[in-house]
């Protein structure tokens, strides 16, 4: 990039939002034009996103995330309730918690007893979308890709209804700004019926924009600590 359009294009600085949008409006993004720079704009943006909210959220106190989860695992129960009539008889595809995610393990606890089959999902293969294996509280568990626990090979594959997304950041339309991976868009790309999309975060994490690029999938529902956010059509 030459020091004229370098000038040009991101006068405000590495930390602010990617240069033509920020310029225009704060909060627009147009996917459909998009160049190589303004793509690569887009992903130093959100790389360095991901370091502040991560960084946020691990400051947290033990009590402060033990209180965060908890509320965001009452508000799920409750939208279960009401949009699924408490999602007995479906699969739903739960998380392993890292990261300073919100921990909902005690409620899958719950789910399972009251009916719900309940999934975590694993990437098995690079670059392609995530399996899903059966969860029970009794499931003996072994290390995946990233570390991250997951049901062993052997536990039986399920395709969710129901999908959580663990949210760094998310915004009122319904964009998530996850690890960077591209693993959870690919995934709901490839399912067939798409599962009903919940993503999962903290209320201090909302962003005006993640500046939404052509494989960037909203989600169906967002879920803060703050409660279920209606979400606003683009």
């Amino acid at each position: 990039m030459t020091e004229k359009i370098k000038s040009f294009r991101c006068q405000s600085g590495f930390s602010s939002p990617p240069c033509y949008a920020a310029d225009i409006a704060p909060d627009y993004f147009d996917p459909l034009m998009v160049s190589p720079e303004q793509a690569r704009d887009v992903a130093r943006w959100r790389r360095a996103e991901r370091a502040r909210l991560r960084a946020a959220r691990q400051s947290l106190t033990v009590e402060d995330h033990t209180a965060i989860s908890a509320a965001l695992a009452t508000h799920l129960a409750a939208f279960l309730n009401d949009r699924f009539d408490g999602a007995a008889n479906m699969v739903l595809s739960a998380y392993w918690p890292i990261k300073g995610e919100p921990d909902l393990r005690p409620l899958m606890t719950r789910l399972h007893a009251a009916g719900v089959t309940v999934a975590l999902p694993s990437v098995e293969t690079k670059a392609a979308p995530l399996t899903f294996r059966l969860w029970t509280p009794e499931t003996r568990m072994v290390r995946g890709d990233w570390n991250i626990p997951v049901p062993p090979p052997d536990a039986p594959m399920v395709t969710p209804d129901i999908a959580l997304a663990p949210l760094i950041g998310w915004t009122v339309e319904g964009y998530r700004l996850g690890y960077g991976g591209g693993y959870f868009d690919r995934t709901l790309a490839a399912l067939n019926p798409k599962p009903f999309s919940i993503g999962i975060g903290f209320e201090a994490a909302r962003l005006a924009t993640i500046y939404p690029q052509p494989h960037d999938i909203a989600l169906d529902a967002i879920l803060t600590d703050a409660g279920n956010h209606p979400l606003q059509q683009t």
